[in-house]
């Protein structure tokens, strides 16, 4: 059937996007619903110029936006929140310097975030004392939210709160009309205008410092998989590596042992006895070159194999004697274990794991070698003790004889491969001096488990971990600041009310000396520092006499309006003193 003869009613199949025409895609553009028709000229939404849109999407757009949503509250608001605060600088000035001002801070924010942060701040004390206006606390929140996301260190943006918080008290002292009330509302201002958001940009930048290292754990342990191959391949050469030095090394070892024995044999002529000498020499530059090439071969910090192998100590020990060295093989009985327990001997009971009796095997071999090339003609002992946990092996040789002069060098390998096959078998190795010989001294468990190796510690974990902690440091930053500062800021308050109504306390003695028509300089010298309320109108006091200049209130004793003292001036005279209730 073709595409013709399709059933009445059928629908086309439409083409997939990328099989129709560039045209045809762009004329079918059309709302769900519309009957299908040609393409009408301008239907498609014209694309945005590359280059405006890298300028939409740039720093310098974002600046813009954030200049221009501070600036609208700076310009539009008139007047302060409160009715009775106090004011400084004429707002119209302030007003008209924010605009230049705002977008200085925006443009400098950030490569200075701290002057960007001050600048918001400054407006507001020129305008008040108290620091909280309408204009400018969205500034204040947006630039100090900044000042904590763009900087590391807080000490310089403590330092900026401790300043605005002393320059506030040196206003409140300067400035008439301004009470300890007003320097309270700075510090509720800074503590939650500014110190709340900064410490919430702190969080933002510690959590994207975090997502970061965690990004970068993630391609550090990528990158790490890649080389997996690599390091397979590398292991394995030091296996090698590893096989060469225990099984060649001391067989050459012995071969040079043999030759030497054979060279000073009474029955030889010199002819047979040079060719030992010259199979001496020979077998000796083979250890040394194998020990050249092991150290070529050889990775740092990698394992031995740890699968057994036939040979027994027996048979090392036998082919160590065979070969004109003199060696002791001694089982003992465990002197820590009680005597009448019955102890097996190292060849009996059960079997010893897989990676204990290679270990052991391992510790011989390599003891053996040592004294063979170190002390040779001294005399060894091999040590077995086998007990109820635990096995212990030990290979002691006494002082070397006239011939340890001639020992041939060691690349250090051998105790260093001899440890990490003792500690991959769960067990302890000592090597030391001995009265003038040489011991090593091997104690491994029977449990057939190995003792983990330490886990590889990455870089990017450790920094990961570092940014978790600094998360969780900011986040506890954020709760316990605000709620520290709070509770020094509510102690500081209460102690400055308890001073101010210690020193508005007037006696009754001194009220009672107090005559009117006296001068007002004669009265003031005599009055106590404060008022009641701190310089400010109490609520439930009356209204002041008519015609009286100014009235004051003093406290006839501490936390207590009731009654109260009042002294009203006129022309610079004392004209009224009486005693009123003044408590709310």
């Amino acid at each position: 059937m073709t595409g013709t003869d399709r059933p009445h009613g059928t629908l086309r199949r439409p083409l997939p996007d990328r099989l129709r025409p560039q045209d045809v895609r762009a004329a079918d553009v059309r709302p769900r619903g519309a009957r299908p028709g040609p393409a009408r000229p301008g239907c498609r939404r014209p694309a945005l110029p590359r280059a405006l849109r890298r300028v939409l999407r740039s720093e310098r757009a974002a600046d813009l936006l954030l200049w221009l949503v501070l600036t609208l509250p700076a310009v539009t608001v008139t007047g302060l929140p409160g009715i009775e605060q106090v004011g400084g600088v004429d707002l119209r000035w302030i007003r008209a310097a924010a605009v230049p001002l705002l977008a200085l801070a925006v443009a400098v924010s950030r490569t200075r975030p701290l002057l960007a942060a001050a600048i918001p701040a400054a407006l507001a004390l020129a305008a008040t004392p108290e620091l909280f206006t309408n204009q400018f606390v969205l500034a204040q929140v947006a630039l100090s939210f900044l000042l904590g996301r763009r900087t590391e260190h807080p000490r310089s943006a403590l330092l900026l709160f401790g300043a605005i918080a002393a320059t506030g008290l040196v206003l409140t002292r300067a400035v008439p009309d301004a009470t300890f009330d007003g320097w309270g509302t700075l510090v509720l201002t800074v503590l939650f205008a500014m110190v709340l958001p900064w410490l919430l940009g702190r969080y933002a930048r510690q959590h994207a410092a975090l997502v970061g290292t965690g990004w970068e754990l993630a391609e550090r342990l990528e990158h790490e998989q890649e080389l997996t191959a690599d390091r397979t391949r590398l292991r394995e050469r030091s296996r090698i590596a590893g096989d060469m030095h225990d099984s060649l090394g001391h067989e050459l070892t012995l071969i040079a042992v043999r030759a030497a024995a054979l060279q000073v044999s009474p029955g030889l002529d010199d002819a047979a006895r040079k060719e030992a000498a010259e199979l001496r020499a020979a077998a000796a530059t083979a250890t040394e070159r194998l020990r050249e090439v092991i150290g070529l071969l050889r990775e740092d910090g990698e394992g031995a194999p740890v699968h057994p192998a036939d040979d027994r100590v027996e048979g090392l020990v036998q082919r160590a004697v065979a070969s004109g060295m003199r060696v002791e093989l001694v089982r003992e009985r465990d002197p820590e274990e009680e005597p009448e327990q019955e102890q097996p001997e190292p060849d009996q009971g059960p079997p010893l794991p897989a990676v204990t009796d290679r270990a052991i095997h391992r510790v011989v071999q390599e003891a053996l070698t040592n004294a063979a090339k170190h002390a040779p003609g001294a005399r060894v002992t091999v040590r077995l003790r086998r007990g109820a946990d635990h096995v212990e092996v030990s290979v002691v040789n006494d002082p070397s004889g006239p011939g340890a002069a001639n020992a041939s060098p060691t690349g250090g390998y051998g105790l260093v491969g001899l440890d990490e096959r003792v500690r991959l078998a769960g067990g302890t190795l000592r090597a030391q001096p001995v009265d003038g010989g040489f011991a090593v001294t091997a104690r491994l468990p029977l449990d057939p488990g190995a003792a983990p190796a330490p886990p590889r510690e990455y870089a990017a974990r450790r920094e990961h971990a570092r940014a978790r902690r600094r998360v969780r440091r900011g986040i506890l930053d954020a709760i316990w600041i605000p709620v520290v500062g709070t509770v020094v800021l509510g102690a500081l308050l209460f102690g400055v009310d308890v001073y101010t109504s210690y020193r508005s306390v007037l006696d009754a003695d001194t009220y009672d000396t107090l005559r009117i028509g006296q001068p007002r300089e004669a009265v003031e010298r005599r009055l106590p520092a404060y008022e009641a309320d701190v310089n400010t109108h109490p609520h439930g006091a009356p209204a002041d006499p008519p015609g009286t200049d100014d009235c004051r209130i003093y406290s006839t004793e501490l936390f207590s309006l009731d009654p109260a003292y009042r002294l009203c001036f006129t022309d610079g005279r004392l004209s009224h003193k009486d005693e009123i209730d003044a408590a709310p």
